[in-house]
């Protein structure tokens, strides 16, 4: 049995492998979406978004999303998914129940949904989560 933990580099592996199984209207729309993966969020994200332990964010949406974006605002930085791979490891410890490749997909779908404006049904049928 390998004991190592799964490295940021996995955690992107996963997250990807989602976002390409994602219906064909938004396959294309994921592809340019960058997906990072760093151990925590940084503290002026975590400030920003008064959260005070580190381990309560697993994952983040950073750019704007397609529905309100327009042609005339500059990009200076791609949008990012972000994906926090030590809260994501506790979750999955802790929760015991999910495999960590559902989880990796539960959180990317929630910050693709950020992306696309996706509605909770929209996510429902992408992600059966609760089923």
């Amino acid at each position: 049995m390998d004991w190592t933990a799964p490295t940021n580099d996995d955690i992107a592996d996963l997250a990807r492998k989602t976002a390409d199984q994602f219906p064909a209207a938004f396959a294309h729309a994921a592809r340019a979406v960058a997906i990072a993966v760093d151990d925590f969020a940084d503290d002026d994200t975590l400030a920003a978004m008064e959260i005070d332990d580190p381990f309560g964010l697993t994952g983040l949406y950073e750019g704007i999303p397609l529905t309100e974006k327009s042609v005339m605002d500059p990009q200076t930085s791609p949008d990012t998914v972000w994906l926090f791979r030590r809260p994501i490891l506790d979750e999955w410890a802790a929760r015991g129940d999910v495999t960590l490749a559902q989880l990796v997909a539960h959180v990317t779908v929630h910050e693709f949904a950020h992306h696309f404006g996706w509605s909770d049904e929209d996510i429902a049928r992408i992600d059966p989560w609760w089923d």
